[in-house]
């Protein structure tokens, strides 16, 4: 028998940007919303065996959905880490254990877009059999990148995988691939469309519009979507004349490519959250200056760029790049909400938006989670705060007083912090050169 909850006399916000509904009720029975509002209080009569709680006074929306995570990567602080200190067995354990964390930071739905070893379907498959706790998951596997490489450079090798790579040469290699990782249990297939090439400055573009046409006819036509890594005018506007639904990143976008998003309504992730921590908070980590001033400038162009995109129709999706040093599980996943509103305008509202009802897209359940409506699913998150005026209350876990995922109540507690593992980071013999001079100058 399916458990009934009502959640009686909070603020709703439903998601979809509109404005909150002062003492509403939600009804929840089972995985879904049964009703909202004065129905749901009618209904009660009607459910002798139901759970009530108060929550007068507090806040009530859909969890929270983050369209951009690589929950296998283990937060490494380097590319020398992820790519040369990972092992398959303990990268899914520790995946397993991470993924609690993500959970408990109110996100009750994301998108895992590539990681190591093939570890996310398998990890999406034991969260949903009830095998290790954590959100609702689609996932990727491994990004595609032409021999030339993605943001690691001469660490992707010329054939085969490593990390979170698989190398492609020509349309038919491209085909088989493809194919192979949807028969491999991947939601969506990513393209590094551009990459670090040795003695140029920034990524170049990596892939042909032709090239990038071959995957996304071929994921198409099994009913699996293709989203890509661009940084680049010309890169975003050939990804999205090849078809491919989601860009990610759409750094330095140019009226070109501006104009065929707007044209086409392709979803666009800009993926601000690791740029904005890196600018606004890196020196506390020890980024230097030069990084900081670049991630800053790619801020303010993208940001007024894609709002004209916003403003036109373009669903905009937030994603945390959670998985990094910079970006570590269960800490910034609200944080794209507030780079919205700050860099972009967007209300607070329209920022929740993105990150509930219209994230859904990344999922492909458009309509089914991310809302506050009869028959959507029952990813609820209840906080003490005010989300409609201050985003940033959703950073702060402390605030938050319910969490239920598919009407299943999520116990709220810290995951406790674990020790490394031996080799799992990088153990430099010195920050910098022992010279001569450093040591006997005056």
């Amino acid at each position: 028998m399916s458990t009934t909850t009502l959640l009686h006399g909070g603020a709703v916000i439903d998601g979809t940007g509109s404005a909150p509904q002062l003492n509403t009720s939600v009804l929840i029975q089972g995985e879904k919303i049964l009703a909202v509002g004065a129905e749901a209080d009618a209904l009660v009569q009607s459910h002798q065996d139901m759970q009530k709680i108060d929550v007068a006074g507090l806040t009530v929306m859909p969890g929270l959905i983050d369209a951009h995570v690589h929950v296998t990567l283990g937060e490494p602080a380097s590319n020398d880490e992820l790519f040369h200190r990972r092992e398959p067995a303990t990268s899914a354990l520790i995946a397993a254990h991470n993924v609690k964390k993500i959970l408990q930071a109110g996100v009750t739905s994301f998108l895992d877009v590539d990681g190591i070893f093939n570890i996310g379907p398998a990890l999406r498959d034991a969260i949903n059999a009830g095998i290790t706790e954590g959100p609702s998951m689609k996932s990727g596997t491994f990004a595609l990148m032409t021999a030339v490489g993605g943001t690691a450079g001469r660490m992707i090798p010329d054939h085969g995988t490593a990390g979170y790579a698989e190398v492609v040469h020509n349309r038919d290699e491209m085909v088989r691939v493809v194919r192979r990782q949807i028969k491999d249990g991947a939601d969506i297939i990513k393209i590094h469309v551009t990459g670090v090439v040795p003695a140029r400055s920034g990524e170049i573009q990596v892939w042909t519009r032709d090239e990038l046409k071959t995957v996304c006819d071929t994921a198409h036509d099994l009913g699996v979507p293709v989203t890509a890594h661009c940084r680049g005018d010309q890169a975003t506007l050939d990804a999205v004349l090849a078809g491919v639904d989601i860009i990610w990143h759409a750094s330095f976008l140019g009226d070109r490519a501006l104009e065929a998003i707007i044209e086409k309504k392709t979803a666009v992730g800009p993926v601000f959250t690791f740029l904005a921590n890196l600018a606004e908070y890196g020196a506390k980590v020890g980024a230097t200056a030069s990084v900081q001033s670049t991630f800053a400038g790619e801020l303010e162009h993208t940001g007024a760029r894609l709002r004209q995109a916003y403003d036109a129709g373009v669903p905009l999706l937030c994603g945390s790049e959670s998985g990094f040093s910079i970006t570590p599980y269960g800490n910034w996943h609200a944080r794209e909400m507030e780079v919205f509103v700050q860099h972009m305008g967007l209300t607070p509202l329209q920022a929740i938006s993105c990150a509930t009802y219209t994230n859904a897209h990344a999922l492909q359940q458009f309509g089914q989670v991310g809302i506050i409506t009869p028959g959507a699913q029952a990813d609820i998150l209840v906080l003490d705060g005010h989300p409609e005026k201050d985003v940033a209350v959703l950073g702060n876990k402390s605030s938050f007083r319910h969490l239920f995922k598919k009407g299943r109540a999520i116990t709220l507690a810290e995951v406790p912090e674990r020790s490394l593992l031996r080799g799992e980071r990088v153990e430099p013999w010195s920050a910098q050169l022992l010279k001569w001079d450093l040591i006997h100058q005056k």
